[in-house]
Order: structure tokens, then C-alpha cells, then sequence
């Protein structure tokens, strides 16, 4: 692509991107900048490891927004290659995590590169009811039949719901994220992209809002062998903070004011049972990340454990409730 090209195609992109949207981002790089501020004055006052691993966070969000505010703008398939490509991490760290058998390799290739093409190619044409069913009916009966073909019944009940599990959280469900594109809304056409990012912002919110709540007002621990970060006053409060704002995005959206609210609070509470559940799982494995690959954040998973559980929830609900 030549020089005029790419203006040409970053112009397009501009002009079709709602102006609402921009709105939205420039909110989120405004308390981007003002949480920069924040990690630095804290880093010159008050140097230590939990002032170091915020600072490193705030980094990588930085570039996970750049690398999503490039998708949005890039358009639908911009967006599903990249949401491809988070299933396909994620799904690699969830099964690096609980190892399989060699007996598992065939189910395991079907996984990586025939349900998750598949999954977002559906997305992309538009074929929901193709889309809400190949992996939870269809994936779900052929991967334990392929693998008894390979003939290792050794832990073959464990084994199977490890892939099956791992395939459904990390795909099926993280795939309603930019599904969100399919929905038909009266008088909100061409701006679903506003809802998929008000559905991450949400919910990320959440997740920082309810950390940083626990450590100035944590006191009683929520479900200490599972995550001894989480509390009940950072739920509390970091939950209606979100909510909050979730509620004042309203006009975002095609929800009126207490609409958004509701679906807020549905996003909070749905993300932190992700988190928590998922945090289990860790536990149980004996690991504290998914993986390593964004600094100060753990793994692509770790940012994820809450949408993969939110996203199913508020893209049925909204088409349901809105189309």
C-alpha cells in the first residue's frame, strides 16, 4: 500500500468511525494520561514493587489501547482477526496450563485451526445461528469422538473436559465480544462498534476500579483460597464505580439512562465471577498468571478472565432486549 493509499484508507476509516466514538476515546486517553501522572508523581514519592507493577500496567495499557482504537478503525475484519488472534493465545495458555496427552494433538489442531477460523468466519458472514451452536453442539460431540479414535483412555473424562472447557471460554465465549457487530438495533445501525467498546470498558473499569477500592478499603476477604485480593468492599465500590460509569455512557449507546445501568451492574457482576472463577482454576494448577506475555498483567487470559464471561451474558441480553 503506497503513501496515498494509506491516507486514503486512514480518512475513510476516520469519517466512518461514529463521532460518539471518538468521544470515547478521548476519555480513555485522558485517564490514561492522568493514571501516567499518577505512576509517576507515586514512582518519585513513593518507589516500591506495588508503585512498579501499576506503572507497568498502565504501560500496557497504553498499547492495548492503541492496538484496539487501530482495529475499530480498520473495520469488522480488522476487528475479528484480532479477537481471532486473542482466542488463539489465550486457548494456547489455558491448555499450556493443564497439559494434555498425545492422544489429545488431532482434537487439539481441530481447536486452533478449524474452530477458531470457523468460529469468527461465522461472525463475519453473519450467520448467527451457525454461530451460537457449531462449537457448544457440533464441537462439543466431535472432539471427544476424535480422541477416542486415538485409543488413550488414560484420564479421557479429564483429558476431554480440559479442551472442551478451555475451547468454549476461550473461543466460543470470547468470540460474543466483536459478535456484537451482528446485532440489528432500530436507529443504531452502523455504530455496534460503540458497543463493543463500552462493553470492554466496563468491564476493565470494573476490574481496576474493584483493585483499587480493595487496597484502600479492603478489609473482608471475599473467597481467600481463591483470590486473597479480592473483597467485598472492592467489589462494592469498585462495582458501583463502574456501574457509574457505565450508566453516564448512556448516551453511547442504545439504552436510556437506567438501561445502561442495569446492564452495567450485569457486565460487573458477570466479569467478577469470571475473574473469580477462573482465578480458581489457577489455584488448582497451582500458578499465579496465565502466562507472561503482557507486562504486569500476566498472560492474555488475565485481561480476559472477566469478557469471556461478560460477553456472552450482555450480547444475548441486548439482542434480545434491543433488536
Amino acid at each position: 500500500m503506497d503513501t496515498l493509499d494509506l491516507n486514503g484508507f486512514l480518512r475513510s476509516a476516520l469519517a466512518l468511525a461514529p463521532q460518539r466514538f471518538w468521544w470515547l476515546i478521548g476519555g480513555v486517553i485522558g485517564l490514561l494520561v492522568l493514571a501516567t501522572l499518577i505512576g509517576t508523581l507515586l514512582a518519585r514519592s513513593r518507589p516500591g514493587p506495588v508503585v512498579e507493577n501499576l506503572n507497568a500496567r498502565i504501560r500496557a495499557w497504553w498499547v492495548m489501547a492503541a492496538v484496539l482504537l487501530v482495529c475499530f478503525l480498520a473495520g469488522k475484519i480488522a476487528t475479528l482477526v484480532l479477537y481471532g488472534l486473542l482466542s488463539f493465545l489465550a486457548l494456547r495458555e489455558f491448555l499450556t496450563l493443564t497439559p494434555t496427552r498425545r492422544g489429545d494433538h488431532l482434537s487439539l489442531c481441530l481447536c486452533f485451526y478449524i474452530a477458531i477460523p470457523l468460529q469468527y468466519f461465522l461472525i463475519g458472514i453473519e450467520w448467527y445461528g451457525l454461530f451460537v451452536m457449531c462449537i457448544p453442539v457440533y464441537g462439543f460431540l466431535l472432539l471427544p469422538a476424535v480422541a477416542a479414535l486415538q485409543g488413550d483412555t488414560t484420564g479421557f473424562l479429564e483429558r476431554t473436559t480440559k479442551v472442551q472447557w478451555g475451547l468454549m471460554l476461550t473461543v466460543y465465549c470470547l468470540s460474543h465480544a466483536p459478535a456484537l457487530m451482528l446485532l440489528k438495533i432500530p436507529g443504531y445501525e452502523g455504530q455496534n462498534l460503540l458497543l463493543l467498546f463500552y462493553l470492554l470498558l466496563v468491564v476493565q473499569l470494573s476490574d481496576v476500579l474493584q483493585y483499587v477500592f480493595g487496597k484502600l478499603f479492603g478489609r473482608t476477604l471475599l473467597a481467600p483460597q481463591v483470590s486473597p485480593s479480592k473483597t467485598v468492599e472492592g467489589l462494592v465500590g469498585g462495582g458501583l464505580a463502574a456501574t457509574a460509569v457505565g450508566a453516564a455512557l448512556w448516551w453511547a449507546t442504545p439504552f436510556s439512562p437506567l438501561q445502561s445501568a442495569g446492564l452495567s451492574a450485569l457486565i460487573v457482576l458477570c466479569g467478577f465471577l469470571g475473574g473469580l472463577a477462573l482465578s480458581a482454576v489457577k489455584r488448582s494448577l497451582g500458578a499465579k498468571d496465565w502466562g507472561e506475555m503482557i507486562e504486569g498483567h500476566g498472560g492474555v487470559l488475565d485481561r480476559l478472565d472477566s469478557v469471556v464471561f461478560a460477553a456472552p451474558v450482555f450480547f444475548h441480553v441486548v439482542r434480545y432486549g434491543f433488536q
